[in-house]
């Protein structure tokens, strides 16, 4: 006597869901038998997206992240106030309705100023970062691709500018610039000397990559350079370009800030977290508050962004999702 477990018709089971067939033999015992399941696995992206939306941290991230993009693109409806209007009347005053942040020394509404800031801060470090993964991975996969003449040329091309320190070059630099601060001046600079640390990471990865199978049988199918590179060795080195220009983001807003709180980065009449910082120092003693809030805007801002790099990494990476 023998029963069938498996689906009757009209019953189906869900891709990635093995089937059992379940029977009872002559002696009475029961025995499982378990049918080979043929569904396509998951790719390296859908294993990382998997990963990543059951972790708690990644979610803080991308609110946080969602937040600042929304202040920088929209930041009217955050509030009606116009950041640059100051009155003295109002110096340092605390807050009240309306003005839940206070005033700054200048008679500034700190909370406008805050929402407002994050528009420069933001888009210095997205633009940047992008232009730096684009040209930084470019010059990474020739080298790596090539190799030969061609990796000893941008191999210390790229060694030239690593050695020299990106704010250290940014502030000489900007100095030069002084009557063309702006934040297109700001993303050249930061982009001119940021690039390196891309490009070496994108050659490793070409390097590792251009001598396996998947390449071979490429070679082999009679595939040009092009298409090799395109379709099958970038797809493969994307991992760790994302993960490091993730995390790079966060470090140019920083370097944004810091060259604003020298007096060097972007001009008094441009909001910026990092201008703001700088003005508040004057009242750090006895209104430390003023400069608090521009300081934990930037603050959650690069955090989130160094997080969102730490989880996509060990999201991307086979070896972390086993620990």
């Amino acid at each position: 006597m023998s029963e069938n477990l498996l689906p009757t018709a009209g019953q189906t089971t869900r891709p990635g869901q093995e089937r059992y067939v379940a029977t009872t033999d002559e002696t009475g015992l029961g025995a499982v038998d378990a049918v080979a399941d043929d569904s396509a696995p998951s790719s390296m992206w859908g294993e990382a997206w998997k990963n990543l939306r059951v972790r708690p941290l990644f979610w803080v991230a991308s609110f946080i992240i969602f937040v600042a993009v929304m202040l920088s693109l929209f930041p009217s409806l955050f509030t009606n106030l116009n950041p640059k209007f100051c009155e003295l009347s109002n110096s340092l005053a605390d807050p009240s309705p309306g003005h839940p942040f206070g005033f700054d020394r200048q008679g500034c509404d700190i909370y406008s100023r805050v929402v407002y800031g994050a528009r420069a801060s933001v888009s210095v470090g997205l633009f940047t970062t992008l232009i730096v993964t684009f040209f930084g991975t470019l010059i990474g996969t020739l080298a790596g691709f090539f190799g030969g003449w061609v990796d000893a040329i941008m191999s210390r091309l790229t060694d030239i500018f690593f050695a020299v320190p990106l704010v250290l070059a940014a502030i000489v630099f900007m100095q030069l610039f002084k009557e063309n601060r702006n934040v297109w001046m700001v993303v050249f600079i930061l982009s001119v000397f940021g690039w390196t640390s891309i490009a070496r990471i994108s050659r490793g990865a070409v390097l590792s990559g251009k001598n396996e199978e998947y390449v071979t049988a490429a070679r082999a199918t009679g595939a040009s350079r092009w298409r090799i590179i395109t379709s099958h060795i970038l797809p493969n080195a994307a991992a760790p370009i994302i993960v490091y220009a993730t995390v790079a983001l966060g470090t140019f807003i920083v370097a944004e800030a810091t060259l604003s709180f020298l007096g060097v980065g972007l001009p008094p009449d441009i909001v910026s977290w990092g201008g703001d910082i700088s003005r508040a120092q004057s009242a750090l003693r006895t209104q430390p508050m003023v400069l608090f809030y521009p300081a934990i805007a930037l603050g959650l801002t690069v955090l989130s962004f160094i997080m969102m790099g730490d989880v996509v990494r060990d999201a991307l990476d086979p070896k972390a999702r086993k620990r």
